[in-house]
């Protein structure tokens, strides 16, 4: 999906990039219709990159977007391997519904995280763009989509994964997130496969 791999590039070196290198941490926080820095005041609505006192569309070259913007744009150094960053003439052009989807998987995977972890603090990380915590050696999580499954999708990925039909995936296992519910079912959803991932590995402990 070219608005997921753009989005997630958005988030690499228009958020995580910068605020890293004046803060040096990566983390970002989910929005109900984009994401934000945590230490730094940035953040994505929809297409757009937000300032404290500004919004710049988020379309055309990335390196245009970070200059009418007043950034110093690139993915952050020596935390990550960076894999597959947005080269500086990576042109944008986001579908606004696929953008919406995104956001609202992430923002529902938030919610969903705080009802089965309560004490957790959700981190969107830029490196997988996943809205992800970790509890007792699981890791928790919704995904944007990736090489492995292209479009959002949640995960319980145990350290050790155990054997069974649930566990569909190298990591643990996925659950297919769809784009047409509203948040609260996308939230029921994802919290219902969170409670069945944490029952199933109740079941495989000795």
């Amino acid at each position: 999906m070219a608005t997921r791999r753009q989005l997630r590039g958005v988030a690499e070196s228009l958020l995580a990039g910068p605020q890293h290198r004046a803060t040096g941490t990566i983390r970002l926080a989910v929005r109900p219709d984009g994401f934000a820095a945590v230490a730094i005041p940035l953040a994505v609505h929809g297409t757009q990159l937000v300032l404290p006192n500004d919004a710049v569309a988020l379309a055309g070259p990335l390196s245009s977007v970070a200059a009418l913007a007043g950034i110093a744009a690139g993915p952050p150094d020596g935390v990550y391997e960076i894999v597959d960053p947005l080269a500086p003439d990576a042109d944008l052009n986001l579908d606004p519904a696929a953008v919406d989807w995104l956001n609202r998987c992430h923002y529902a995977g938030g919610f969903a995280l705080k009802h089965v972890l309560p004490q957790c603090h959700p981190i969107l990380w830029p490196e997988h763009f996943d809205v992800a915590a970790t509890a007792a050696e699981v890791n928790y999580g919704v995904s944007a989509g990736d090489a492995h499954h292209p479009t959002p999708y949640a995960y319980v990925g145990p350290w050790r994964v155990p054997a069974g039909p649930f566990w569909n995936a190298p990591f643990g296992a996925l659950y297919p997130l769809p784009a047409a519910p509203d948040v609260d079912d996308l939230t029921s959803q994802i919290i219902e496969f969170f409670e069945r991932g944490r029952r199933e590995l109740d079941r495989s402990t000795p």
